[in-house]
């Protein structure tokens, strides 16, 4: 069993930081019984979460398999100050409803994935309050500026001559503090979190808890482009609160390559499973499309349910496989005539009317499935079925 937890947890993992003193914590598990720690913060700087944040949740619900206790950590405090990870500005300062707001999303998210009876959600700010003026002090003495400077991406603004903010330096600092407070075992979090985790490690080290915690680092998932990371800005990514049918075809619109990769990332099945299905579909006896398949209503059902999953399956082929219109989409009225390509934007199925204009040409734009050729071509009052590519729908209603 000890094995096999290993392979689990290594799993699709970048780096393993003290992975003797993880190993020493399972074999207690095991051969105790004993229970162990396991620490992942977010800050609640947006509504929703995307399947890339979730490579880190089927983490964690691995490490529960195997005797961890979930810290969910909602760095409810840190949030007023933004992780600069990667950022090459100050970020703009969240009001507390927002954070609120965003907490409270993030908790109806995850338990999709966790078990909550082996979950304990924190705030940070129950403690980072408390410290007072005395105890933020203490914390900045542990650590150094020039220290701090070599983070690569303080190090690039400050050659830059780009503002850092003294906040921003407190972050990293508060971060490893939370993990001082809780007296964490494990810490996971993405490959671009390295400065904060090995953070934990010495503040653990300075306030002299008695432990150092692993660190445990995940890579950053790609999104629907397979090159760029996945990303809500960027349009390429996959949200927990998609529809079943949104979720579905969006995981069957990745390539066959990236598809082994989200299996690795976000499938439940075993490594052993995920090799014979290579297999089959390396020998031929498996075809790609039906192994997307069973990874799209796998993901679907963890969020919505099994019926839903099976339902956007479905859909999907009838929309698809049958080139017919699906059965519910968005509608909206528009005062008209309308330009096609603003028509488009009005009804957020392209971003822009040079988009539009470009799908045309393309030949991607139908309404009432008849292909649109004219870029020019205006709506005139009545009601309309336009599509964009395979999977944009909506119903238009012009009215003059």
């Amino acid at each position: 069993m000890l094995n096999e937890a290993l392979r689990e947890i290594r799993r699709g993992s970048a780096e393993i930081i003290d992975e003797a003193r993880l190993e020493i914590l399972l074999k207690n598990y095991f051969e105790k019984g004993e229970s162990y720690t396991v620490k992942a913060g977010f800050d609640p700087t947006a509504p929703d979460l995307h399947l890339g944040h979730t490579v880190l949740l089927q983490k964690l619900a691995t490490f529960q398999k195997f005797g961890g206790h979930i810290q969910f950590l909602i760095g409810d405090f840190t949030a007023q100050i933004g992780d600069p990870t990667g950022k090459s500005e100050t970020r703009k300062k969240l009001l507390p409803a927002q954070i609120e707001q965003n907490a409270q999303s993030y908790k109806d998210q995850v338990f999709k994935i966790l078990d909550p009876e082996k979950t304990t959600v924190v705030f940070n700010a129950d403690w980072i309050n408390p410290l007072g003026a005395a105890g933020m002090l203490e914390l900045t003495t542990t650590f150094n500026v020039a220290r701090m400077l070599e983070r690569d991406d303080f190090d690039k603004r400050y050659k830059g001559g780009i503002s850092i903010s003294i906040s921003e330096f407190l972050y990293p600092l508060l971060q490893g503090y939370d993990s001082v407070h809780l007296k964490s075992d494990v810490e996971i979090g993405g490959t671009d979190q390295k400065f904060n985790l090995l953070m934990g490690r010495h503040l653990q080290r300075a306030y002299e808890i008695g432990k150092e915690q692993s660190v445990l680092m995940m890579p950053i998932l790609e999104g629907l482009d397979g090159v760029q990371k996945m990303s809500k800005s960027l349009g390429n990514y996959i949200a927990v609160a998609d529809t079943p049918g949104e979720m579905f075809g969006k995981i069957l619109s990745i390539s066959d390559t990236l598809m082994w990769r989200y299996y690795e990332l976000l499938s439940v099945q075993s490594l052993d499973a995920i090799e014979a299905l290579k297999s089959g579909v390396e020998n031929g006896s498996l075809h790609p499309k039906k192994v997307k398949e069973a990874l799209a209503i796998e993901i679907t059902a963890r969020f919505h349910s099994e019926d839903a999953a099976y339902g956007a399956q479905a859909e999907f082929e009838r929309v698809h496989a049958q080139s017919e219109i699906p059965t519910e989409m968005e509608e909206f009225t528009i005062e008209g005539p309308v330009w096609i390509a603003k028509a488009l934007v009005d009804c957020a199925l392209s971003p822009s009317t040079s988009q539009s204009r470009r799908e045309i040409k393309q030949g991607s734009v139908k309404i009432d499935q008849h292909k649109v050729s004219d870029e020019q071509f205006q709506l005139e009052a009545g009601e309309y079925v336009v599509q964009v590519g395979k999977r944009k729908f909506a119903r238009i209603k012009v009215t003059l």
